[in-house]
């Protein structure tokens, strides 16, 4: 189990590598919609517009690629739970939009890779 120091080391990382993805997304010309929606069924780093299409992002950050790299821990599990809270969110939409799933990954050295359409949904 973390202890509660390197918890709030963790918290702050990851808030870090959400600027850090924000600022990149925005400077590509996108727009933000909101950051860290939030439902039962999950959480989204970011909901961005590029154009018409609406754009849901996880960000992940991983200091070494001694467990893999960022890509690889966004699990099965979390795509799920991803496309579920994406769910939730469109539920407040007058119209559904054109949707796509993006991962910003962020390495070590705070090297910015950008994935569009992560997941192919």
């Amino acid at each position: 189990m973390a202890s509660e120091g390197a918890t709030a080391e963790m918290n702050s990382r990851g808030s870090a590598a959400e600027d850090l993805a924000l600022r990149f997304l925005l400077a590509q010309g996108l727009r933000l919609r909101t950051r860290n929606y939030a439902c039962r069924m999950g959480e989204i780093d970011l909901v961005l517009q590029d154009g018409s299409t609406l754009v849901f992002v996880e960000v992940r950050q991983r200091r070494s690629q001694a467990y893999g790299g960022a890509a690889e821990s966004i699990t099965a599990r979390k795509r799920t739970r991803l496309l579920a809270a994406a769910r939730h969110f469109l539920g407040r939409e007058r119209q559904l939009p054109d949707c796509r799933f993006d991962a910003v990954l962020v390495d070590g050295a705070g090297r910015v890779t950008w994935i569009r359409d992560a997941f192919g949904e």
